[in-house]
């Protein structure tokens, strides 16, 4: 019997990184999934902020 790999693809969260900064509020906040072994590091994406009503840079979190 083979051994079971150990799962590679983890679901982490993307935030806003502008929203604290406007004082409007809410927090713009996405769930995506990434690579461990591929991307070790933190990913940053430009994502789009429906509350500011434009695309601004979204940093994982944990």
């Amino acid at each position: 019997m083979a051994k079971k790999a150990k799962e590679n693809r983890i679901q982490v969260i993307l935030e806003c990184t502008e929203h604290a900064s406007s004082g409007m509020p809410g927090m713009s906040r996405y769930v995506t999934s990434k690579n461990r072994k591929n991307t070790p590091s933190r990913i940053e994406l430009r994502k789009y902020n429906p509350v500011l009503k434009r695309y601004t840079v979204h940093k994982e979190i944990k």
